[in-house]
């Protein structure tokens, strides 16, 4: 784990969707991933209906949040969400702008 926080990931999402399996999924992935990468964790509610679910990173010291993924409105299970998330968040490592996920990449790639 990491002392200090480094981000946060959230989970967008219909308000008319609040108990559906697809965001059950989304939301359990995107949770195990933040806690173990001591990360902060917040669902936004959109008020567009049977849109898709999304989950975006954003550092503390960031403008705009990064989109991680997508679930183009379908149903996916909470090991391929965290997969997906893992891979964008050490893609995303290498990037110059994210050194909080630089120093957690180690600690990423143990997430598989």
């Amino acid at each position: 784990m990491f002392k200090g926080n480094s981000g946060k990931l959230m989970v967008y999402a219909s308000t008319n969707a609040p108990g559906s399996k697809r965001l059950t999924s989304v939301r359990t992935a995107a949770q195990e991933t933040a806690k173990r990468l001591n990360l902060d964790f917040k669902m936004v509610k959109l008020d567009r209906s049977g849109s898709p679910i999304y989950v975006y990173y954003e550092e503390t010291d960031s403008e705009d949040p990064i989109p991680l993924y997508c679930d183009e409105g379908k149903m996916s299970d909470t090991e391929g969400i965290c997969s997906a998330l893992r891979n964008m968040m050490f893609v995303l490592s290498f990037h110059p702008k994210h050194s909080a996920l630089k120093q957690m990449r180690k600690e990423i790639l143990k997430l598989s």
